[in-house]
């Protein structure tokens, strides 16, 4: 149970952070904030272990670098997919 509340607070921080560097305005609701911010980190966590960043006591700045661009990407497909079901008035 700890687990799965640690992923929706990593994910609501990666997420959050990853809209606050994207330009414009995103038109996304809290839940998929959080998901698409838990997928960035898992995503980016993985990423960081493929190119050798290893486990440093502190803060691991490049893996929430990584965790963070990886999570724009995601919002930016989100926000893509979304807009093309739309018509607009």
């Amino acid at each position: 149970m700890g687990e799965i509340i640690g992923i929706i607070i990593f994910g609501a921080v990666i997420g959050a952070l990853a809209r606050l560097f994207m330009k414009g305005e995103q038109n996304i609701g809290m839940i998929w904030t959080i998901i698409l911010g838990a997928l960035g980190a898992l995503v980016g966590s993985w990423l960081s272990g493929l190119i050798g960043v290893e486990d440093t006591p502190g803060i691991d700045w490049i893996r929430w670098v990584i965790s963070i661009v990886v999570a724009i990407v995601f919002i930016g497909i989100y926000l893509g997919v979304r807009g093309r079901g739309r018509t607009r008035a």
